[in-house]
């Protein structure tokens, strides 16, 4: 598997784009159904009720935060390590049979890898998910991934993706975020980042900070640099 954490370096010089820093549950790979069919099943285990209104809630929200607001939702006396471990074990076992790509996102990955723009997979899931992922997205794509616990602060704090431009040599300012979550779209937006919205289960809004689009059948490499000397720009 791709190294967590690993130093490289290549990211190009200069003011144009340096490094792409992708989400992965809900931007590359349609996930974020299987999220929440396992913290629904799971809750229904111990007698409580998921709706849509919880999802909304859930939606990009890393383990510890997602386990955090289950418990208080639902009021159940039970260890949030305990809670936590029935998620993830029911999650490797519905990714164990790979899981689909979001629309475009193959497509894109292989033309950014082409022209040797480094990407980043950067994620508020924890290793063991990303891991049973990554042969569904091609764990070649990635100079780097980082996983939600190998980091201190994850999403919607701007540390992940701060560290992971870092570790590309990027500056912030010349890497674009691909995210469909409000909380990846908040890190990468105090991060400095340019940001890509691609909505998935959650509408969301347009802002100056952001550009959204409905797929990433729209996008291609040279959206991306747009992107990227629009941020510089700014």
């Amino acid at each position: 598997m791709t190294a967590a954490l690993t130093t490289t370096t290549g990211a190009r010089p200069g003011h144009g784009l340096q490094a792409v820093l992708f989400d992965m549950d809900g931007t590359l790979v349609d996930t974020e159904r299987h999220w929440f069919a396992t913290e629904t099943a799971v809750m229904a285990d111990l007698d409580f009720t998921l709706t849509a209104q919880h999802a909304e809630q859930l939606l990009g929200s890393p383990m510890e935060r997602a386990v955090a607001y289950l418990l208080s939702v639902s009021g159940l006396d039970v260890p949030p390590g305990e809670l936590e471990h029935r998620i993830n074990t029911d999650m490797v076992r519905r990714l164990r049979d790979g899981v689909d790509l979001r629309p475009g996102a193959k497509r894109l990955l292989a033309e950014v890898d082409d022209a040797g723009v480094p990407c980043a997979l950067v994620t508020a899931s924890q290793r063991l998910i990303v891991d049973a992922v990554l042969p569904s997205i091609g764990a070649h794509h990635f100079r780097l991934t980082l996983a939600g616990d190998e980091i201190a602060r994850t999403k919607p704090h701007p540390d992940p993706y701060l560290t992971a431009a870092r570790r590309l040599d990027a500056e912030p300012w010349a890497c674009v975020v691909v995210e469909d979550s409000p909380t990846g779209i908040a890190a990468g937006e105090a991060a400095g980042c340019a940001v890509l919205a691609v909505p998935s289960m959650t509408p969301i809004p347009p802002a100056p900070t952001r550009t959204v689009v409905d797929s990433l059948e729209e996008v291609d490499l040279a959206y991306l640099r747009d992107l990227a000397r629009a941020r510089v720009a700014r």
